[in-house]
């Protein structure tokens, strides 16, 4: 069972459990670095990286983080 768990998501599958489209996934893998990784013609996805990018604000607008550093 932790292998299915550690398997590589296809953009859907990713779409689907961040509930986003794709268009917002293909804007994070350029523009906020989202973790991705590209096979070919396809990109897939770690969960557990891309988890742990959402939990360091890796999808959070750059515009609203410039700032709040700005503000500190």
């Amino acid at each position: 069972m932790t292998e299915m768990e550690d398997r590589w998501l296809s953009i859907n599958e990713i779409c689907a459990y961040l509930g986003v489209s794709n268009d917002t996934v293909y804007k994070w893998i350029n523009g906020h670095e989202m973790p991705a990784h590209r096979l070919g013609r396809l990109w897939k996805f770690k969960k557990n990286q891309v988890d742990a990018w959402v939990e360091a604000g890796g999808a959070a607008d750059r515009s609203k983080r410039t700032k709040n550093l700005d503000e500190e």
